[in-house]
């Protein structure tokens, strides 16, 4: 179906994904460069002998930055051995260097696994299975690749506690964690899970998606009508949820969207995971903020919420918030709303009207008053038949004269032919904008002509890198009208140099 080459601590691998015959799910063969048993038997014996001569202290585990340099440290100590021992040339010595350093510094076989920016899930079930991976492109796939014990999964795990100062044991059979990288790592044991011991680990998007990419017509997720109009709404401080089930894309587009935001402005975001990723040349005003769980005695725990208040007192302009589950959340959330703060969330609902039912109704229920701040909600759906994406409805809160909510849908998706429908003209926006900012329909109308055709040329010239859709938001904040003149005259995205 499909082969590719990926690339970890110098280690290549080819990655072929096979439709198997009368199997339901593809096969992803990963080919690592082989190690002959003479070959093998010196490097076992020089792991042993490196282990001896590179010590750890437990601050160069647990702390990101010094993990990440005590590795390099790794790196070139192993390499200098394997020089010496093997007199190699250059780029076997560099494979085999990083093939010690994935056994004892990292994951082993994994680390090449997570290599692979195709994967969005690797997941090991137990010793009796395969390792599994789930492909962006493709869904679950089973891999050639096994875990030979039970222990050698509990190793694993305990491997990846200790480096984030959790454990996990017969006593603590559950473990929420994450790698270095800021991946997300669940990891349970035999008897809570029935076959053995698992470990699943969430990869965060190394390439984040943007807007521009969701314009692609080979992924077309939204229009480019919904995409000015969020724009619009984002740039002028407007208050957006977004809605969906599971993997249907809704931090994907929650960090797409994020990318509109102006650069003078102080960001704070709030997660669980690490998974928004903002252009470094454009929010330099960033403070990516994350939750964490307790230890085995139960202290140390740092909730959303507890993230959310420490927010309030940092002077946010806008706060981007990864998913609100519980009702204090959502009081803080809508709390940060009206205060004069811009805030912009994801929540699981599968429609407009049930993520009005969820913020209304036990056991989140938000009083109505408190709910129209919010102006705009945002669904993301996911085709499992067809494998799609899309953006199945974009509508308004409007409050009403008796004091209750109504929604005035703006978009839909139309499955069947797989388009984008107006349905109705803005109402709550178009007004809100008139408020404070004195624009008339017609100017409304005009700046999302404009956007329009920034994000189409955009589109056309391939700029759906984050950093490079940051810099060209940069453009649009500081020299809009060089921008325009630009676009206008199609020209090349160089000449903006």
């Amino acid at each position: 179906m499909e082969s590719y080459t990926v690339v970890a601590d110098h280690v290549p691998a080819k990655v072929t994904i096979y439709a198997i015959k009368h199997k339901s799910v593809p096969l992803y063969h990963l080919e690592i460069p082989s190690v002959g048993i003479a070959t093998k038997a010196l490097l076992d014996d020089m792991v042993t002998d490196l282990a001896s001569k590179i010590k750890l202290s437990n601050e160069d585990i647990i702390d990101a930055k010094k993990a990440k340099q005590q590795k390099q440290k790794f790196f070139v100590q192993i390499k200098k051995e394997v020089k010496e021992k093997l007199g190699l040339p250059e780029n076997k010595t560099n494979i085999l260097s990083g093939i010690l350093l994935h056994k004892m510094y990292g994951l082993g076989d994994i680390d090449i696994i997570m290599a692979d920016n195709q994967l969005e899930e690797i997941a090991i079930n137990s010793s009796k299975g395969p390792l599994t991976v789930y492909h962006k492109k493709y869904g679950w796939c089973k891999t050639n690749k096994h875990i030979t014990s039970e222990s050698e999964i509990y190793n694993l795990s305990s491997q990846i506690g200790r480096k984030v100062g959790t454990e996990i044991n017969a006593l603590h059979p559950i473990m929420d964690a994450h790698l270095l990288s800021g991946d997300r790592v669940a990891s349970t044991l035999f008897p809570i899970t029935t076959f053995g011991n698992t470990l699943t680990i969430r990869r965060f998007a190394r390439n984040p998606w943007t807007t521009t990419q969701f314009l692609k017509p080979e992924i077309k997720t939204l229009s480019v009508d919904i995409a000015a109009f969020l724009w619009l709404s984002i740039q002028y401080e407007l208050n957006i949820l977004v809605a969906g089930g599971t993997a249907s894309g809704k931090t994907s587009m929650l960090n797409g969207i994020c990318t509109f935001l102006p650069p003078t402005q102080r960001i704070i975001s709030i997660e669980d995971t690490r998974e928004i990723f903002l252009p470094k040349n454009l929010h330099w005003n960033w403070v990516p903020m994350t939750s964490r769980v307790a230890n085995p005695e139960g202290h140390g725990e740092v909730t959303m919420l507890d993230l959310m208040v420490a927010s309030l007192r940092m002077r946010p302009d806008r706060i981007i918030v990864g998913e609100v589950r519980r009702r204090n959340q959502a009081e803080a959330l809508f709390e940060a709303m009206h205060t004069g703060h811009s805030v912009y969330a994801t929540i699981h609902a599968d429609t407009v009207q049930q993520v009005k039912r969820r913020l209304i109704e036990p056991p989140i229920k938000i009083p109505k008053s408190e709910i129209e701040a919010l102006q705009l909600i945002l669904v993301q759906y996911r085709d499992r038949r067809r494998g799609l994406r899309r953006s199945l409805e974009l509508a308004e809160v409007i409050q009403g004269s008796e004091g209750d909510l109504s929604l005035n849908y703006l978009y839909r998706w139309n499955p069947r032919k797989d388009k984008f429908l107006k349905v109705k003209d803005s109402i709550r926006v178009f007004d809100d904008l008139n408020l404070h900012t004195g624009m008339t329909p017609k100017e409304i109308n005009h700046d999302l002509d404009q956007k329009k055709k920034i994000l189409m040329w955009m589109t056309k010239n391939d700029i759906t890198e984050v950093d490079g859709v940051g810099k060209i938001m940069n453009y649009y904040y500081e020299e809009k009208n060089t921008l325009v003149n630009a676009v206008e005259k199609d020209k090349s995205p160089a000449t903006l140099q």
